[in-house]
């Protein structure tokens, strides 16, 4: 069996000629690089937004939850949003940015990887409109499947002007 791995263009061939600075994959993980992290964000997307309940969901302490909330709201992936139960006294819940809703194929990748690899789970994720499973995949501008041997890693374009 082949590896699959990534074919290197012009200047970034041979691989020793050049080191992965600025790597996109660097700067994400050093910005969700805990397993706190990426459950609190699991929880996000479940309709968590209370503190406690994050807590509680992700199964790790107060002080863990606060700091990863917290680190989470300043790289821009949740936002708070202050409520106020009557009779008690204003408190912050986290909802989803912009930013943060774009982290979700990321996550739908890993459930996917993990259910194939590690154990099916108890859930998976279907179209809400047709019923039908989702399955995250590698497409091109163009629209089509591309398998990792297919991939090129070259230098980003920079545009004109």
């Amino acid at each position: 069996m082949d590896q699959a791995t990534l074919t290197l263009r012009g200047r970034l061939q041979p691989r020793d000629a050049w080191q992965a600075t600025g790597c996109p994959i660097a700067k994400a993980m050093d910005v969700i690089g805990t397993r706190s992290a990426f459950l609190l964000m699991r929880e996000a997307f479940y309709g968590t937004t209370r503190f406690d309940e994050f807590a509680r969901r992700v199964g790790v302490s107060e002080p863990v939850a606060a700091s990863r909330l917290k680190e989470l709201v300043e790289v821009g992936l949740l936002r708070r949003s202050p409520y106020r139960e009557p009779g008690q006294r204003t408190r912050d819940e986290y909802l989803l940015t912009e930013m943060g809703e774009d982290f979700f194929p990321t996550l739908a990748a890993l459930m996917q990887w993990g259910d194939r690899w590690l154990g099916r789970s108890g859930v998976e994720l279907r179209h809400d409109d047709c019923g039908e499973a989702l399955h995250v995949e590698l497409r091109c501008e163009e629209g089509h499947r591309v398998d990792v041997g297919e991939i090129a890693l070259v230098e980003r374009r920079h545009p004109k002007g």
